[in-house]
């Protein structure tokens, strides 16, 4: 039971949550959107740590440090525009684009009868990708990590029920044999595989420098011989308009390490395309392989230990 004090932030932030959402969502989708993208201005201005951590991040990528407001805009317009989701669900056609040559991937994918593992990155708006599938109708779960707060977490999962998108909580009990069965059944599994995170993981090259990378995705499809999905939902121009983009991954000749790096480099390629659309502030590169500063701008690594993807032809 954590301390008192832990508790009663955890319930104010919890009733805070609760309030903004309900206050955002009465305004017009358009209005909510232009709202949040001045509060994620205000936040560049005022969230000083967060804005060193995608500085941060921008230079050991070597990209312009001018991204950094940009992302901050882009990531406050989609939270404002997720509070206004009953507005999205009535008009998803027009506010999410999936294009037909784009659905058909998915389709090709679900035919074979081994189920879809799709794979995406927090870039875009990755709830709406998640929520415009499962709203077609389509057999959805995804991999996510409960929240610290009990409460916040079944708000997310009233979320996603309500277009019967299932979550499969990370560690817990049972959670692996729930993927398995997802796929089996021919489902959709979605895992988002671009954060360094406390899961199996593998060292792959991610704009240039080894990133501790999750590798579940990578090894649940080879057993299984699932489809691999690549997808995302980015946005197409400064307001709620958002457009869906996929692409089957090969899997053969590949081991699960060959195939995570050729995942991210995927990752980084559609990352280059809309830089701001992506999470900065998180640190991608905190872990380091033995014997390699994590800290140091433009450290690399020894082939030993990065795998480098492999060529296109």
């Amino acid at each position: 039971m954590p301390p008192l004090s832990k508790r009663l932030k955890r319930y104010l932030r919890y009733v805070l949550l609760r309030l903004a959402l309900g206050a955002i969502s009465l305004l017009p989708l358009e209005v909510a959107s232009s709202l949040g993208a001045r509060f994620g201005r205000l936040a560049f201005a005022v969230a000083g740590r967060e804005r060193r951590k995608a500085l941060a991040s921008l230079e050991r990528a070597a990209l312009p440090a001018s991204v950094a407001a940009g992302t901050f805009e882009h990531l406050g317009r989609a939270a404002f525009e997720l509070a206004c989701v009953a507005q999205i669900d009535a008009r998803f056609a027009e506010v999410v684009e999936w294009p037909a040559e784009d659905r058909a991937v998915l389709d090709a994918a679900l035919q074979r009868g081994r189920g879809v593992v799709f794979v995406s990155a927090h870039l875009g708006n990755w709830e709406l990708l998640a929520r415009r599938v499962a709203h077609a109708g389509y057999p959805c779960h995804t991999i996510a990590k409960e929240t610290t707060d009990a409460r916040t977490t079944a708000l997310v999962e009233r979320f996603r029920d309500s277009v019967k998108l299932q979550s499969i909580w990370r560690g817990k009990s049972g959670a692996a044999r729930a993927m398995l069965r997802v796929l089996k059944g021919n489902g959709i599994l979605g895992l988002l595989i671009d954060q360094d995170t406390d899961v199996q993981s593998v060292w792959v090259p991610f704009f240039g420098h080894p990133a501790k990378t999750p590798r579940a995705a990578a090894d649940l499809a080879l057993r299984l011989g699932s489809a691999v999905v690549l997808g995302f939902c980015t946005r197409v121009w400064g307001g709620p308009r958002y457009r869906l983009s996929m692409r089957e991954v090969p899997t053969g000749g590949l081991d699960a390490v060959g195939l995570t790096a050729e995942l991210t480099r995927l990752i980084e390629a559609k990352i280059r395309e809309v830089p701001a659309q992506w999470v900065w502030m998180h640190q991608r590169w905190k872990s380091a392989p033995q014997g390699i500063s994590s800290n140091t701008p433009g450290s690399g690594a020894s082939p030993q230990n990065v795998v480098r993807p492999p060529s296109q032809p």
